[in-house]
C-alpha cells in the first residue's frame, strides 16, 4: 500500500534541522509538535521529530491584499501554490539496511547475482527502491545516529507501524525484556521501553504536582516484574505502590498497587502497621530500626529536619568514637552531670552535646525506632531480595520528610554496603551463582537526598554516580528536578518527564543532553495529563508518548493471576514459603 506523501524537503542542515513544504492538499492544522515523520532520501530513511509549524508566502502582496475569508474558490486556488505550510524536522535516526545486495537477492531468490547486479544499472534501481522501504524485520536494517541529512525534494510520510516497530521494538520480542510504556499521541503503535538496559542505569521520573509520576512510576515497576528485568525496592512514602492508590478527579476510585497485581513476587513492609491495617492491607511485614543502625552521616542528611549545627554533628562524631554503635541510646540516658564530666575527659562541647541530646528526643516520636531490636529487619529484607521477591515499605503515617530521609537512608546503605561486597565476591569467583540480583531502589522526593550540598554526604548520590557497577541503580520520582546536582543529573540514563513549567527545572531535564533545544519546546507542548517526554538508555531516541493507561485492561495483560482469584490454600501457600526463605 503506497502512502500519501505528506511534502518535500526544501532546505535545512544537520544542526538546525530539515524545512519541509507541505503538499497543497495537505492542512497544516494536521500537523502536530512531536508528530513522527519519515523523510525518504536516495539510499537512507530518515526517522524525525516534528519540532515547529509556520505559514508561508509565495509573494508578499498576498499579506497586503488577503482574500476575503468567505470567497472559498481563490482560497482554494491559492492554497499550495500562493500559500503553504511549512514543518521543521529533526532528523533522530537513520535506517540504513544491514547490507542491501543481500537483501536484493534474498528477496529475488538469487545468491550469485551480486556482481550483475552492480553491473546493471536497472538492478541498482531496483536496489533503490528496496532501501526505501523498510522491512517489518527490524533486523535487517541498522539504526545509525544522524550524520547527514537528506536531499533536496526528498519525499517526507507520515511514519507508520513498521517504521516504529524498525526504532522501538515491539513488546513481544523473544530476544529482548521489551515494555511497552506507551504511544505516539496520533499513532495506536506501542513505544516500548528495552528493560535491560533501563535497569543497566539510573532513572528518573519526574513532572510537577498532578501530572501523574504515581501512575507513570507504577507502570515501570509493573513492567519490571513482569518481565524479570531487576528486583525492585520501593520506598512508598505515600502509600500508593504497594495495596491501592487513589485515583485524581471528581469520583473517588481506586487502582491496584503492585501487590495486587503480583502476589506471589511482592511483599509489604510497614513502618506503621495500625495504619496499613486501617487500609486493609494484607499480609504486612512489622519493621523496625533500632538507634544503633543509625550513623552521624544519617544525621548528616537531617540536620536541616532536626536544625542541628555543625558543632553538634561535631560532638556527634566525638561521642560515636567513645561508644561506638549505641552512642545515641548512651547520649539520651546520660545527665547534665554525665555530660559535664565526659566532655571535660574528651574535649566536647557542653551546649553543642546538650543540643544535640535535646533534638535527638524527637526521634522517639518516630514510631518504627526502638532502642534496641529483636531480630535484624534489614536483613530479612536483604534475604528475600536475594530470593527475587520485590520489597514496597510503606510509610503511613510516618511520611514526613524528617521520618522518610531516614528510614531510606538507613536501609539503602545497609543494602548498598551489602551489595558491594556480594559484587567483589561475584568478581573474584566470577560464579555466576555468586553474581547479586539486579536491584532498583525507588525514591520519591529526590531532590532531598540528591541536593548539590548533600549528594556527596548521602548512599543515593553514591548510587547514582556509579551506575551499574555494584548492581544497584535508583529510580528517583521528583517534581523539582532543579534542586538535584547536576553532576547527578547528568548520570540519569533514562529520563520520563511529565509537563514542566518550571524553566529551571525544564534545564535540569536536559543536563548532558545535546541538541536539547527543540525538545524544550516540544517538552512545554505537553498536555497536563498522561504525556511524557522519554529521552535517554533505554530508547533509541527521544520520544512524546501517550501513556499506557493503569486499568483494568492493563491488570489482564500484565498477566500475573489477581489477588481476589486466588484460593485460601493458595495465599497460606505463598505465606510459608515466604517463612521458609526468611528462615522462620
Amino acid at each position: 500500500m503506497s502512502l500519501q506523501p505528506l511534502g518535500i524537503v526544501v532546505q535545512g542542515s544537520l544542526s538546525d534541522g530539515l524545512e519541509v513544504r507541505l503538499n497543497g492538499e495537505i492542512s497544516v492544522e494536521d500537523m502536530r509538535v512531536g508528530k513522527f515523520l519519515v523523510v525518504h532520501g536516495r539510499h537512507t530513511h530518515f526517522f524525525c521529530i516534528l519540532t515547529d509549524v509556520t505559514l508561508g508566502t509565495a509573494s508578499p502582496r498576498i499579506l497586503m491584499n488577503p482574500p476575503d475569508p468567505a470567497n472559498t474558490f481563490l482560497t482554494e486556488i491559492l492554497a499550495g501554490t500562493g500559500t503553504f505550510g511549512t514543518i521543521n524536522l529533526t532528523p533522530m535516526l537513520m535506517f540504513v539496511p544491514a547490507n542491501p545486495l543481500d537483501l536484493f537477492a534474498q528477496r529475488s531468490g538469487r545468491s550469485d547475482s551480486g556482481d550483475r547486479l552492480k553491473k546493471s544499472a536497472k538492478r541498482k534501481k531496483e536496489i533503490t527502491a528496496l532501501v526505501s522501504e523498510p522491512s517489518s524485520a527490524s533486523g535487517e536494517f541498522q539504526l545509525l545516529p544522524v550524520k547527514t541529512i537528506p536531499s533536496h525534494f526528498s519525499q517526507v510520510f507520515d511514519a507508520t507501524e513498521r517504521d516504529f516497530r524498525i526504532v522501538f521494538g515491539w513488546e513481544d520480542d523473544p530476544h529482548k525484556r521489551n515494555f511497552a510504556i506507551g504511544q505516539p499521541i496520533d499513532m495506536p503503535v506501542p513505544i516500548c521501553l528495552d528493560l535491560d538496559r533501563f535497569v543497566e542505569r539510573s532513572n528518573g521520573v519526574f513532572g510537577k504536582s498532578g501530572t501523574g509520576k504515581s501512575f507513570l512510576t507504577r507502570l515501570l515497576l509493573s513492567g519490571i516484574i513482569r518481565k524479570q528485568a531487576a528486583v525492585n525496592l520501593i520506598f512508598d512514602m505515600h502509600s500508593e505502590y504497594g495495596w491501592e492508590a487513589a485515583t485524581e478527579g471528581k469520583k473517588f476510585s481506586t487502582v491496584k498497587g503492585l501487590r495486587q497485581l503480583f502476589p506471589a513476587q511482592v511483599q509489604i513492609y510497614t513502618l506503621d502497621i495500625d495504619s496499613t491495617k486501617r487500609r486493609g492491607v494484607r499480609d504486612a511485614q512489622e519493621l523496625y530500626i533500632s538507634y544503633d543502625q543509625i550513623e552521624v552521616e544519617d544525621l548528616m542528611l537531617i540536620r536541616e529536619e532536626l536544625n542541628l549545627s555543625e558543632a553538634s554533628l561535631e560532638n556527634a562524631i566525638i561521642l560515636r568514637n567513645e561508644f561506638g554503635k549505641g552512642w545515641i541510646s548512651r547520649l539520651l540516658a546520660m545527665t547534665n552531670t554525665e555530660i559535664q564530666e565526659f566532655c571535660e575527659q574528651k574535649m566536647g562541647s557542653k551546649s553543642s552535646i546538650m543540643a544535640l541530646q535535646r533534638k535527638l528526643n524527637r526521634l522517639d516520636d518516630l514510631k518504627y525506632l526502638r532502642p534496641t531490636c529483636p531480630e535484624n529487619y534489614i536483613k530479612r529484607i536483604l534475604e528475600a531480595i536475594a530470593a527475587g521477591r520485590h520489597i514496597v515499605i510503606e510509610f503511613g503515617s510516618q511520611s514526613n520528610l524528617l521520618s522518610y530521609m531516614l528510614a531510606t537512608n538507613i536501609i539503602t546503605r545497609r543494602i548498598h554496603h551489602s551489595y558491594v561486597q556480594q559484587a567483589e565476591r561475584f568478581l573474584q569467583t566470577k560464579n555466576i551463582s555468586d553474581r547479586p540480583q539486579q536491584l532498583t531502589i525507588t525514591i520519591e522526593e529526590a531532590h532531598r537526598f540528591l541536593a548539590p550540598n548533600t549528594a556527596r554526604q548521602t548512599i543515593f548520590g553514591t548510587i547514582a554516580r556509579e551506575m551499574r557497577k555494584y548492581f544497584v541503580t535508583l529510580l528517583i520520582v521528583d517534581q523539582r528536578p532543579s534542586g538535584i546536582d547536576n553532576e547527578v543529573m547528568s548520570q540519569i540514563g533514562t529520563r520520563i518527564t511529565a509537563l514542566l513549567n518550571d524553566e529551571k527545572d525544564i534545564d535540569a531535564i536536559f543536563t548532558g543532553v545535546a541538541g536539547s533545544g527543540n525538545l524544550r519546546t516540544i517538552l512545554s507542548k505537553l498536555d497536563s495529563k498522561q504525556q511524557a517526554l522519554v529521552l535517554g538508555h533505554a530508547v533509541p531516541m527521544p520520544v512524546v508518548v501517550q501513556t499506557r493507561p493503569y486499568d483494568e485492561t492493563f491488570y489482564r495483560e500484565i498477566g500475573e493471576v489477581p489477588w481476589e482469584e486466588i484460593s485460601t490454600a493458595e495465599v497460606l501457600r505463598v505465606a510459608e514459603t515466604a517463612k521458609a526463605d526468611l528462615g522462620f
